[in-house]
């Protein structure tokens, strides 16, 4: 199975440990770091690339000194390396425009308002993982995600592939 990093960006140290709780549950299976800055985010996503550790996840704040996180979203999402990992914005000051301007810019796969429930969270992040292992895993690294994921979503695309395949 390989190894994938969930990132949490938040400049509130308290949002972030918040959010790490949350995603406990899942890091045994995937790598989880948290950035208190889009800059701190960049630094981690430059050591994952370097020890080819795959973002498969990352859920942003927007307002923080510096760089907006959806404005960092919209950069990854034109980066090779970041280009198919599932991108949500976690925020609760994110206005009308600025979330239209990240999905229209097909950055923003989920959107979270600040307050959130934990275990919603981590069913959220639990079904952007499972859409990513789908779309980027081949079915032998598929089945091993089942344990974690999904079960039901991934048996589903299992059985969709194998069809695809039968019609050729």
């Amino acid at each position: 199975m390989n190894k994938y990093l969930i990132l949490c960006v938040d400049d509130e140290r308290e949002v972030l440990d918040s959010v790490l709780n949350d995603l406990r549950a899942l890091e045994e299976y995937f790598v989880i770091e948290a950035a208190e800055s889009v800059d701190e985010a960049k630094e981690v996503l430059a050591d994952a690339i370097a020890d080819h550790t795959p973002l498969a996840l990352i859920l942003c704040d927007h307002i923080m000194p510096g760089e907006t996180g959806i404005d960092f979203l919209i950069e990854l999402k034109h980066q090779e390396e970041s280009c198919h990992a599932r991108k949500v914005l976690l925020t609760g000051q994110a206005g009308l425009e600025e979330t239209v301007q990240a999905v229209n810019n097909a950055s923003l796969d989920y959107y979270i308002a600040k307050p959130w429930n934990g275990d919603q969270l981590k069913q959220i992040a639990i079904d952007q993982l499972t859409s990513f292992m789908i779309d980027n895993e081949s079915e032998a690294e598929l089945i091993t995600w089942m344990q974690i994921l999904d079960t039901n979503r991934i048996m589903e695309a299992l059985s969709h592939r194998r069809l695809s395949l039968s019609d050729i």
